[in-house]
């Protein structure tokens, strides 16, 4: 009998993620204009990205141990409550108060410290509502959930923060949150917490290294962790490059840097029917998502070189195959890692990410300073080409075991 993927629970989750991923673009768009518009510095504004980075970088290591001990439910649905409280009192202080940039900046703090939380959460608690052998359909659906969304609400934020202003659509998001917690606490599916001796720092300690003993022979695992974490780094910096290069390049404008994001969706979008469509057979998951790896960087390579219409067509082919190689991906390690440890590889992972972005992005950009931009973006996307060789191909053979999805205990 073939296994459906919408089930109760799966219906309950993609429900939640949706209601707290729209209000997360409202309110996002609405703070993202506040701090401007009440201080009028960039810097100011940077300053708010920068401290947002910090909670990623450490707390997923601090409590990913707790959440391998215990179910991981009450996690998500606490977090989503904290998270509608902590707006519903900020939108009460905007509608009393008047704007203080400190406050902010801890408001921010506050927020990343929960949205890091909240992550790790839903990133080991999501993989045990997929029956067996619908994974990839599974994190199909989660992966177009926010490009869907973002494309939908923000036009709606923008008429909304003319109409209401930031204190009510901060109070749209505490009920939003809300709403998603509850639909969270209605999910059945069942935990199987390890239990033991009361939990301890020297128990953490333990459980940490536990997991690092585990990473430590998992080289197929590492690979892709650390190719990621490159690929994800000079990501984030290309992104002040393309638009300093819009913004300075003759011919160009800002207005036709916003329709990259257009193309990719396009992209995202087909690429997704596709992947939800058809399944890909194990023996040519590696070719495949090796091959897209290659393809991904190249096209970053030729970005910014070619003319403007191919530079869309470009992006539009990132953004399918992008979205066919995460899936894949993210299911097989999904599947493949012990559930017991799941949290702590997870927070591994986005630890990593995120530290791995800070860095190559502050690189990336220095190095904008003195080169050409086109040539600091090919120079980029070579060097993370070379990396993927010397990462995902030399691992290949444990690689193609991780992709395998099956040796989870």
């Amino acid at each position: 009998m073939t296994k459906t993927l919408w089930t109760k629970d799966f219906i309950r989750i993609t429900l939640a993620t949706s209601l707290g991923a729209a209000g997360g673009i409202i309110s996002g768009f609405a703070l993202s204009f506040l701090v401007f518009d009440e201080t009028g510095s960039t810097l100011a504004s940077a300053l708010v990205v920068a401290i947002q980075l910090l909670p990623g970088a450490v707390l997923p290591l601090l409590i990913a141990p707790l959440m391998d001990r215990y179910p991981r439910k009450p996690f998500l649905v606490g977090g989503d409550t904290v998270n509608a409280l902590l707006y519903a009192l900020a939108g009460v202080y905007l509608l009393r108060c008047e704007f203080s940039y400190t406050v902010y900046l801890g408001f921010s703090l506050l927020l990343a410290c929960l949205s890091a939380f909240d992550e790790l959460a839903y990133s080991s608690f999501y993989p045990l509502i997929l029956p067996e052998g619908t994974e990839e359909k599974g994190y199909t659906v989660s992966s177009m959930l926010y490009p869907v969304l973002k494309v939908l609400m923000m036009p709606v934020a923008a008429v909304l923060f003319d109409t209401l202003g930031v204190a009510r659509l901060l109070l749209v998001q505490s009920a939003l949150s809300l709403l998603s917690a509850l639909i969270e606490n209605k999910i059945t599916v069942a935990e199987t917490p390890r239990g033991g001796e009361r939990f301890s720092l020297r128990l953490w300690w333990e459980d940490l290294r536990e997991a690092a003993a585990y990473l430590k022979r998992e080289k197929g695992l590492r690979a892709l962790y650390d190719y990621m974490a490159v690929t994800n780094g000079m990501a984030a910096g290309y992104s002040p490059l393309l638009i300093a290069f819009f913004r300075t390049a003759p011919g160009f404008t800002a207005a036709m840097y916003s329709f990259f994001s257009v193309a990719e969706f396009a992209g995202r979008s087909l690429g997704g029917v596709v992947r939800y469509r058809y399944t890909l057979p194990e023996k040519k998951r590696f070719p495949f998502i090796f091959a897209v790896y290659q393809i991904y960087e190249m096209m970053d390579v030729l970005l910014l070189w070619l003319p403007y219409p191919l530079m869309l067509a470009n992006r539009a082919v990132c953004g399918f195959l992008g979205i066919n190689s995460a899936t894949i991906r993210q299911a097989a390690v999904q599947r493949y890692l012990p559930d017991p440890l799941r949290a702590r590889i997870n927070a591994y992972e986005s630890v990593l990410i995120t530290a791995a972005s800070a860095v190559l992005s502050l690189a990336v950009g220095a190095l904008g300073e003195v080169m050409d931009y086109r040539l600091c973006v090919s120079l980029c996307a070579a060097l993370t080409l070379l990396f993927c060789w010397l990462s995902v191909f030399r691992r290949r053979g444990a690689v193609r075991e991780v992709l395998r999805g099956k040796e989870a205990a």
